[in-house]
């Protein structure tokens, strides 16, 4: 069978919680969607509460992946110990809470598996090598259809696990830099690889920040917690469309809305 995956960049603080809530269910209906995952760690502006968690998967969601951010609210390391589709990155340590991989139920029983992934490059470099705790992953997988947010820094770190992976899973996006490349398209052994996702936010901002605050940081000014801009919103993701006989991915699109 054909699936469509819809993979949807960092939600940004309240406004992109509430303009994922008006669109993401007619978006799926409208290009029949049959798996979403949303990464939500910048829910909370810097990280995600539970209460947000909870409104994602209320907004069409099947499953959450976060990033470096997921600790900046220690609240949610209850919630991510017990819900097993909330994830965050797998090559964190196993002394931190939760889950890097899980395996779920598509239609017609196909058993999706969904990896979360974090760069080192330019990050902390405490986390576990991502390229080989993806290898440890997929010796035991048992999934029919992996898909991997890998949320790094780097473009050149994203495009080499596109291509480490090309083959063995069946779609790779990037998260964390709030910015969509227009890159979509699948890699010469059949795996849909997207170097950035973009955002779920505010259209009018940097990264979805106030421009001034964001402005003022590189005039050298004093640092302050970032609050998200104002202003009309954005939508910003891509459909993985994957043949899940062959194991590979026919096409990548991207799906952009704003308000």
């Amino acid at each position: 069978m054909q699936l469509n995956i819809l993979a949807v960049g960092d939600v940004v603080g309240e406004s992109g919680l509430d303009f994922l809530a008006r669109h993401l269910r007619p978006l799926k209906k409208l290009h029949d969607i049959h798996f979403t995952v949303v990464n939500g760690e910048n829910a909370s502006g810097v990280g995600i509460l539970p209460r947000q968690a909870r409104a994602i998967f209320d907004a069409g969601a099947d499953v959450i992946t976060l990033g470096n951010h997921t600790w900046n609210r220690l609240q949610i390391a209850d919630f991510l110990e017990k819900d097993r589709y909330a994830l965050r990155p797998a090559n964190y340590t196993d002394r931190v809470p939760g889950r890097g991989w899980g395996v779920y139920e598509g239609p017609r029983g196909v058993r999706i598996g969904v990896m979360n992934l974090i760069g080192r490059t330019e990050m902390d470099a405490n986390f576990e090598n991502p390229f080989t705790t993806a290898d440890r992953i997929l010796k035991s997988a048992d999934a029919d259809v992996v898909l991997v947010d890998f949320h790094a820094e780097a473009t050149s770190e994203k495009g080499a696990m596109g291509y480490y992976l090309d083959g063995r899973v069946q779609a790779v996006w990037g998260t964390h830099t709030h910015v969509p490349t227009a890159d979509g398209r699948v890699l010469p052994k059949g795996t849909g690889f997207l170097t950035d996702l973009g955002m779920t936010g505010p259209a009018e901002s940097v990264l979805g920040i106030r421009p001034a605050q964001a402005i003022n940081r590189f005039l050298g000014g004093l640092p302050a917690r970032y609050e998200p801009a104002e202003g009309p919103c954005k939508l910003e993701s891509a459909i993985f469309t994957i043949d899940t006989d062959r194991r590979r991915c026919l096409s990548v699109e991207r799906l952009d809305v704003r308000d």
